[in-house]
């Protein structure tokens, strides 16, 4: 399969690595035409004001949120898929969770902690800079990971959202996850 990141900020090739020693092809998005080209999307992490600022300029906000598209969100991807930000509107408005900013600290309160995720595994290497955490989960969305009793990754259909970033480490199966049990089944059933 194609899997798109979206180059606008962030880890691009992070991600794009990530796909690759999944099996599959990645492509730098940088063009809201370029996503006809691709099977799902990853939404990288950086600073979420200026992610939602670029997207709106390039009209990427106005393309994704008119597609069922595939879409995994870290760090600050997540927060543009979150329905609701705490105190603000949501963006994307993808996932059925509300989202608030930092809330594991500062830049010199970042950590690495190895993470259960239901339906990846129980040893997952996850890196937290800056993180969100998700405050609030409703209608369909499904935790599939805590750490320190706060809601660190959750998916919905076919979109998957994480407060950590799985690519700055060697462990690429967050990734591998997305693409063949998210991606692959959400063409399946489309098909």
């Amino acid at each position: 399969m194609k899997i798109g990141v979206l180059a606008l900020q962030g880890a691009v090739r992070e991600h794009l690595r990530h796909i690759e020693l999944s099996g599959h092809e990645g492509l730098a998005i940088k063009r809201v035409e370029q996503l006809e080209e691709i099977d799902g999307l990853i939404l990288p992490g950086g600073e979420s004001t200026t992610l939602r600022r670029l997207m709106t300029l390039y009209g990427f906000d106005q393309a994704l949120a008119e597609s069922n598209m595939p879409i995994f969100g870290t760090c600050a991807g997540l927060i543009v898929l979150a329905k609701d930000i705490v105190g603000e509107e949501g963006y994307l408005s993808k996932l059925d969770v509300s989202v608030e900013r930092n809330s594991f600290g500062r830049q010199v309160d970042s950590f690495e902690s190895e993470l259960t995720i239901k339906g990846v595994a129980d040893d997952v290497e996850g890196v937290f800079i800056r993180a969100p955490h998700i405050a609030d989960v409703y209608g369909d969305a499904e935790v599939l990971c805590e750490v320190e009793g706060k809601i660190v990754a959750v998916q919905q259909d076919q979109y998957l959202g994480v407060s950590f970033h799985p690519e700055l480490t060697d462990d690429y199966r967050v990734t591998a996850y997305f693409i063949e049990e998210i991606v692959a089944k959400h063409q399946q059933a489309t098909a």
